[in-house]
């Protein structure tokens, strides 16, 4: 009767000094929650749930050689390759997780010799034995042992569990930040690709240019001769001539600074790309669905993985909380030992087994403690930041790309008729300076005016191409 007391005793012991270790734990800090509100529409746009994010970027793109060009770079390019390495590590550390809050079973086999002194308590407690049984105890004593061991932490407040899940919600992040970077890498490539078309046709417009004012200098020279052009007009022709020819040299280093770009993304050493820049004003633009606000929530790569994030810094939040509770362990052991080979197989008197359970709990100097759970606090709180940033940094970009996209339709309208009128006044001026009827630096200037307008309009057209694929990247297409 007196054992059944104490050991009701003893429980009873255990479990206050269980509450009064939880009563110690802090009270976890108030965490802002996140705002998933976005806006119902973009602004001066109706709503409709058509979305052009949802068009996967081989049928986005007309153009098969620059689809040729993104495949190769989402094949070869290092960064993403990185990435993909990243992902594989972060898939490792779910199974590192989940093996945690599983048994721990280890096999061991040992062989010992061990000589202690004749006047220590082991010798002397040997020597009486060898007296006390007749037979001389083996010197040097040797131990042979084969067995299983068994080690295991009962999750009991889910700190194992939830590292688990901890880690799951990082290997999607990571996915995520994979499928971001793809976007980003079919943007770049796409950009660069619209910007060498421009510079090959700024080229084009140049050397037009050229031909036009290498004429218009044959033609000064000789109004020079039939005493109707001074030198000074000849040598301001043969200026402009000058410069447009350094222009052309600038335009193709820009050209193979932008392919070596592209070289770079698409993970080789410089050559030559392969495209097609005939046409290029006339290109038709996509006309682009920009769906509703809340679509970005489940399009974009970098929002969703900024959720994820948050996810997983909630639940390390409670494993930090957890790291307060007591800690429940089972440890046990089964084998065969005996000071000879020959004896490992007598059972039972060789069997040897063992079964320990232990409460570990941290009493006192818990500031290590504490300090990791304001962190683990303290980064749930820039989570929630952080995915709030991106929805708004999400909604801010497709809202500025969609007025841009409207800005520039207008604005290439306009140069299009500023580039008929000055390509028509060029041989207005031409005629009028052959009849004396106008200065030659009024052919110069009209001249030098018309080759910015054409160079301006081929601008405009390749800032139409850059903001189309733009508003796909900023709604969260690119990436599926």
């Amino acid at each position: 009767m007196k054992t059944k007391i104490n050991i009701n005793s003893i429980q009873i012991s255990s479990l206050l000094i269980i509450l009064l270790l939880y009563s110690c734990v802090p009270t976890q800090t108030a965490a802002r929650e996140e705002n998933k509100e976005v806006p119902e529409q973009y602004q001066n746009k109706n709503s409709d749930t058509i979305n052009s994010a949802t068009i996967k970027w081989k049928d986005y793109f007309s153009d098969p050689k620059l689809v040729a060009l993104i495949d190769t770079a989402l094949t070869n390019n290092q960064e993403l390759n990185i990435m993909l390495q990243q992902i594989a590590m972060a898939n490792n550390e779910i199974s590192v997780r989940k093996g945690e809050y599983l048994p721990f079973v280890n096999v061991y086999a040992g062989a010992e010799v061990e000589k202690v002194g004749g006047y220590t308590r082991n010798g002397a407690v040997e020597q009486h034995l060898d007296v006390r049984e007749g037979e001389e105890f083996p010197e040097p004593l040797t131990d042979f042992s084969v067995g299983l061991n068994v080690s295991w932490e009962l999750d009991v407040w889910k700190k194992l569990r939830n590292g688990k899940k901890a880690a799951v919600l990082e290997y999607l992040s990571t996915v995520e930040g994979k499928n971001f970077m793809v976007t980003s890498i079919v943007s770049e490539i796409a950009n660069s690709y619209y910007e060498l078309l421009a510079l090959d046709n700024q080229l084009i417009i140049i050397e037009q240019n050229l031909e036009i004012q290498q004429n218009a200098l044959k033609m000064v020279k000789l109004q020079k001769q039939a005493a109707r052009a001074t030198q000074l007009a000849v040598r301001r022709f043969e200026a402009e001539v000058f410069k447009n020819q350094s222009n052309k040299f600038e335009i193709q280093q820009q050209i193979v600074e932008v392919e070596n770009t592209i070289n770079f993304l698409l993970g080789r050493f410089p050559q030559p790309i392969d495209r097609d820049s005939n046409n290029f004003i006339e290109r038709t633009i996509h006309t682009i669905d920009a769906g509703i606000p809340s679509q970005l929530l489940a399009n974009r790569p970098d929002i969703r993985q900024a959720e994820l994030e948050l996810e997983a810094s909630k639940l390390n939040v409670k494993i930090a909380k957890a790291n307060f509770y007591p800690s429940l362990g089972i440890n046990a052991g089964i084998g065969l030992q005996a000071f000879k080979t020959k004896f490992l197989t007598s059972t039972p008197e060789s069997l040897a087994y063992s079964l320990v359970g232990d409460v570990v709990s941290p009493l006192i100097n818990r500031n290590a403690i504490k300090a990791e759970y304001k962190n683990a606090n303290s980064r749930q709180l820039q989570a929630v930041f952080e995915y709030e940033k991106a929805i708004l940094n999400g909604y801010i970009e497709v809202a500025n790309t969609l007025s841009d996209i409207k800005n520039l339709k207008e604005n290439y309208d306009l140069k299009a008729q500023q580039v008929q009128a000055m390509t028509e006044a060029i041989e207005l001026s031409i005629q009028l300076f052959k009849s004396a009827r106008a200065e030659y630096t009024e052919v110069l200037l009209t001249q030098r005016e018309a080759l910015d307008s054409k160079i301006e309009i081929i601008e405009t057209k390749r800032d139409q191409f850059l903001a189309n694929v733009k508003i796909y990247q900023a709604l969260g297409g690119g990436w599926n």
